[in-house]
């Protein structure tokens, strides 16, 4: 093929299937030639003429299969074996492709200053089929141009990319570090933000309702003028403004006596967050156990999919008829691609052919190889819940150990993470697999009821869609519970070393004990975690967008020159929002272990020489107790 610089189609006109988007590829056969075709022919025309215009024939072959030069041979068998097109067209080269020769003459499109050519198949054809061709073909270079620009793209821009997650890194490792400082200050910006906020509101919407005082039709209601699409007409009535502002009021002062009411719950919980903060800093190994999980739930996922793929690799390959022809009756039936080509299966359906359609087989195993998958799918469900089991209780020994040591940091132990990874490898292994597995059961079922529920979609049976609903919806809501009873079971595993069972329902009672605080401390924790995550991504996505549209004057020539700058912001800012998710899930972590330690502190101990209190001097302040008594060794 070394002279041979150019791609022809066989049959151009399939080329405007649908099919060419979704396999980014032309259904017909192509062939590399050393030039295009200049003029119009058919092979029924060329192979009845071929003994007295030779030179027809030797000029229509060079667009054969190679090897090819028998005239003689049917057109029914020659078209159906896919040896010769049946038709060539007067084409030019672009992008290394046969095109039709378009142009225009007098407005109408033309190819060779003709608008109708012939098929090979014994019709007269517009030349307009072939601009939608050609067009069918365009797109799939345009798609695949994509491709390689956003390949080429990522090949100039990786180091940067990693520079730029790097800095994502070390910003939400200053933000966690600072949050001692910084967490109060924030939550209470953010709280009296949104009073004045909602005052502005109710301020705005009496000016809008003692503004419309007098003009005729604002004194209409609601009732009055019904259901209205455009819904600017509703503004324009009083009533609208005063149910706005007596619902902002009726917030307003919610939030005013949530904040009379839970002050001191909300300063323990600004209190809890930053003896988060301090605790991690005297273990920064934490902050990289992550990527401890993220490399277990990697091996999960490889196992799973090695797995998945065997399972469905394993049998005969199935082979299919493939039909143009809608109406063709072989269509979908098993063939013997070997003997196909001899059954009548060509000769009743022009142009099929015997495809791979999948692995399979008719044997007991084969049949339940679906029931393998689900195997595996459980199998992978319970190793992934393990890998996070895990982590959440080698965190929650280590962020324990912080809590329990009397003089911080004199007592915490000298490696407290990898202590306490190995007790739970050692002590609390079945008990880590257990909740897993309960996990995993819910999560299994979940699955199951999407598989039917994508089954059944088409069903017009409105029960069975309600009932698969609300077992969704139950399912839903058990996995979110399971999870927070895992989570908290797995922290007094860490604390106590109890079994399952015991963990989770001492966890459970404790926290319903201190329920108010557990609310609180939840909306706090996630609203500062939230706003951090936002600010190192944001922050980090702000700085990359000007780096790569060279917009940072000291950096604008170290800047690569990119096809789609936004390819690598993109990059930038999805994996700065996921490197701080991976340090704030062990923020998160460390303030739930505190919390918990904290109740059981108050439970078991008063404050007394004989009892004193664990918990930091800052928290015993708020408590409004004693002065803190230090725990003798």
């Amino acid at each position: 093929h070394r002279n041979k610089t150019f791609l022809f189609y066989f049959n151009i006109l399939k080329c405007a299937s649908p099919v060419v988007l979704i396999n980014l590829q032309c259904p017909t056969t192509q062939l590399c030639v050393s030039k295009c075709p200049d003029r119009f022919a058919t092979y029924i025309d060329v192979q009845a003429s071929y003994r007295y215009k030779p030179d027809q024939w030797n000029y229509f072959r060079q667009f054969c299969k190679p090897g090819f030069n028998n005239p003689r041979k049917s057109v029914t068998q020659v078209l159906r074996d896919e040896d010769c097109p049946s038709m060539i067209i007067p084409s030019r080269p672009f992008l290394k492709r046969c095109f039709p020769d378009f142009s225009t003459k007098n407005g109408v499109l033309t190819v060779a200053n003709q608008t109708t050519f012939k098929d090979g198949r014994g019709k007269m054809r517009n030349v307009t089929d072939l601009r939608e061709a050609a067009n069918g073909i365009n797109n799939v270079l345009d798609a695949r141009s994509v491709g390689v620009k956003i390949f080429e793209d990522y090949a100039i821009s990786w180091y940067w990319i990693l520079i730029g997650l790097f800095i994502a890194m070390i910003v939400s490792l200053l933000f966690l570090v600072l949050l001692r400082f910084t967490a109060g200050v924030l939550f209470w910006i953010f709280i009296f933000g949104v009073i004045g906020i909602i005052g502005y509101g109710i301020w705005h919407c009496y000016w809008e309702y003692d503004h419309l005082k007098g003009i005729p039709g604002s004194d209409l209601t609601v009732y009055d003028i019904g259901f209205q699409t455009d819904f600017r007409v509703y503004l324009q009535l009083r009533q609208t403004w005063l149910a706005f502002m007596i619902i902002l009021c009726v917030v307003e002062v919610i939030i005013i006596l949530m904040l009379i009411f839970l002050r001191n719950r909300i300063r323990i919980a600004i209190a809890l967050l930053k003896e988060g903060s301090r605790a991690i800093g005297y273990i920064m190994s934490t902050l990289f156990y992550p990527i401890v999980t993220f490399i277990l739930i990697a091996i999960c996922i490889s196992y799973w999919a090695v797995t998945a793929v065997f399972l469905a690799t394993s049998g005969e390959p199935v082979y299919k008829v493939m039909a143009n022809q809608t109406l063709c009756k072989y269509a979908n039936l098993t063939c013997d691609p070997e003997t196909f080509n001899t059954t009548n299966v060509t000769k009743l359906c022009p142009g099929a052919q015997c495809t791979f359609a999948f692995y399979g087989g008719e044997s007991l195993y084969h049949k339940y190889i679906f029931i393998f998958q689900l195997a595996n799918a459980f199998v992978f469900l319970w190793l992934v819940n393990f890998a996070i089991a895990l982590g959440q209780c080698t965190l929650a020994g280590a962020f324990a150990s912080y809590y329990w040591a009397s003089r911080k940091p004199a007592d915490i132990p000298l490696w407290p993470l990898f202590s306490s990874f190995g007790r739970a490898i050692r002590y609390h292994t079945g008990s880590l697999a257990f909740g897993a597995l309960v996990l995993a059961i819910v999560q299994l079922i979940r699955i199951i009821l999407e598989y039917l529920d994508h089954k059944l979609k088409g069903t017009q049976n409105s029960f069975t869609r309600f009932l698969l609903c609300c077992l969704k919806c139950c399912f839903w809501c058990l996995e979110k519970f399971l999870k927070f009873i895992n989570r908290n079971a797995y922290i007094m595993i860490a604390i106590y070393g109890k079994n399952f069972c015991t963990s989770a329902k001492d966890a459970f009672y404790l926290l319903m004990r201190n329920v108010v605080r557990v609310a609180v401390l939840d909306k706090v924790t996630d609203f500062l975690l939230f706003l951090g995550k936002i600010l190192v991504a944001g922050g980090v996505g702000v700085l990359a967008f000007f780096f790569f549209t060279q917009r940072i004057p000291v950096f604008a020539q170290e800047a690569p020159t990119l096809n789609y700058y936004w390819v690598p912001l993109l990059t930038v800012i999805i994996g700065s929002y996921l490197v701080a998710h991976g340090f704030f899930s062990v923020y998160a972590m460390c303030v739930d272990t505190l919390f918990l330690c904290f109740c059981e502190d108050l439970e078991r101990n008063d404050g007394s020489t004989a009892k004193p209190y664990f918990m930091s001097a800052s928290l015993h302040r708020i408590l409004g107790k004693k002065e803190l008594s230090p725990k003798k060794a």
